[in-house]
């Protein structure tokens, strides 16, 4: 005797719509799996070659160049001379010449990663297109079959038995179908992520390629100050020396020469020297280390401070940083459609980063009551040179700068530029410019302290 429930089942899942789904199911993992075959028979071994060769390539350039930054370090250390000032200038120069050659390969290393995700995330549209084609043909065929009844579906079979045998096997065809569906839902979402990782991975391309320009720039401005001490010396120690005694008797020079700041006037030396002496005495921030952070965010990109809020913090992804702005412009009474800002980068949602020390608005808020009983302007103001200093020095102290020495301060700087990122070998000129524009303005103060 036939059980009720076992009836009840047949209704539910018997339909000649099971047979279509099972028959075009079977079809499309035949399908997608040869698609998928074809998708990741790419050359793998050539692929994994190239990245290979890349990769060695890559290490060894930053071997060297880490010997070179070791080299400059040690004659930093000697006393002044020619052949130690030009021996600088020459692994600086070198060292620079690998950054960029590293910074190519790089480049390179993401091209190849974006071209494998280009190839899967076509494979992933082609195959989530087919799968919503091909279910869309079984449902419009099914529904043609909903006009045949149970009965004629039970009388079409010989034994009773092969009918309930067919059932359960109707059941398993209605769960494939479902898994169908749910496959569809999950190549989407692996379609999205590829295409988020691949916009990163883009956007990471650019910064680099950024970040070379800025170095090509430095490669210039060093080669052209070793061809001029060359050419005014003739080679001659003692006509170097000349040269620096002349240099260092100019004190009234040192004060008077402009320091020039991001998003506000720059000020004399001397002035930026005394908040800079300001900020070690409530830090421990040696003063010619914060100097040189300020001048290196001063001088990174050619978009300082000549856009607005409106442009800069535009994107959707921006919108804390916005209302952070707003906020901290109304409470110091300031018009923020006047205010400059940095630009949005090429490889960035946002700019925004105001004043000389260029915080963002939303890390400005954190450091507003410390810069407040530091300088006594309550609120502070980002664009104040003042607080700005105080402020950059604040967060370079959190940033472990004040323990001294060239590593401690290095990683403080690159921490300011990059934050959890700073030890991206991409990022390493920015910590090596600022101990280099340290270097620089240590000699300053030391001659105009005299």
């Amino acid at each position: 005797m036939i059980k009720k429930s076992i009836i009840k089942s047949s209704f539910q899942f018997l339909n000649l719509k099971f047979v279509f789904c099972f028959l075009f199911f079977v079809c499309l993992l035949v399908i997608s799996s040869s698609d998928f075959i074809r998708a990741e028979e790419v050359d793998p071994a050539l692929v994994a070659q190239r990245r290979a060769q890349l990769e060695k390539e890559l290490a060894d350039l930053e071997t060297q160049i880490e010997s070179y930054r070791g080299v400059i370090q040690e004659k930093q250390r000697e006393s002044t001379s020619l052949e130690r000032d030009v021996a600088i200038l020459t692994a600086q120069i070198n060292k620079s010449k690998l950054e960029i050659k590293a910074r190519d390969i790089r480049i390179s290393q993401l091209n190849t990663g974006i071209g494998g995700k280009v190839t899967y995330i076509g494979f992933l549209t082609n195959k989530t297109e087919k799968e919503k084609d091909s279910l869309a043909e079984l449902i419009r065929r099914a529904d043609e079959m909903d006009n045949v009844s149970m009965i004629e579906l039970v009388l079409g079979y010989e034994k009773l038995s092969d009918f309930f045998v067919d059932v359960d096997s109707f059941e398993s065809i209605y769960r494939n179908i479902q898994d169908s569906f749910q496959d569809i839902k999950i190549s989407k979402d692996e379609t999205q992520k590829e295409k988020d990782d691949l916009e990163t991975k883009k956007a990471e391309e650019l910064q680099l390629r950024t970040m070379q320009e800025l170095e090509k720039k430095r490669l210039e401005e060093n080669e052209k100050e070793k061809n001029k001490i060359l050419q005014a010396t003739k080679g001659e120690e003692k006509k170097y020396q000349e040269i620096l005694s002349a240099r260092q008797k100019d004190a009234a020079r040192i004060r008077t020469e402009l320091f020039t700041l991001r998003g506000t006037a720059a000020i004399p030396f001397e002035k930026a020297l005394e908040y800079a002496n300001l900020a070690f005495k409530f830090t421990g921030v040696r003063p010619a280390f914060l100097l040189g952070v300020i001048a290196e965010e001063s001088n990174l990109g050619e978009n300082v401070g000549t856009c607005t809020w409106v442009t800069s913090l535009a994107h959707a992804n921006c919108s804390k940083q916005r209302t952070a702005f707003v906020d901290v412009t109304n409470r110091l009474g300031l018009d923020p459609d006047k205010m400059p800002l940095s630009c949005k980068a090429w490889y960035g949602y946002c700019g925004g980063a105001m004043g000389p020390a260029q915080f963002m608005p939303t890390t400005w808020q954190l450091y507003e009551g410390l810069v407040s009983n530091i300088t006594g302007n309550n609120p502070p103001n980002p664009w104040d040179t003042r607080d700005a200093f105080v402020a950059s020095a604040l967060l370079l102290k959190d940033n472990g700068a004040a323990a001294g020495g060239y590593t401690a301060e290095r990683r403080a700087a690159l921490k300011y530029l990059a934050g959890s990122n700073w030890s991206k070998s991409a990022y390493s000129f920015y910590g090596d410019d600022v101990m280099e524009l340290a270097t620089k303005y240590q000699n300053m103060i030391d001659i105009i302290s005299r």
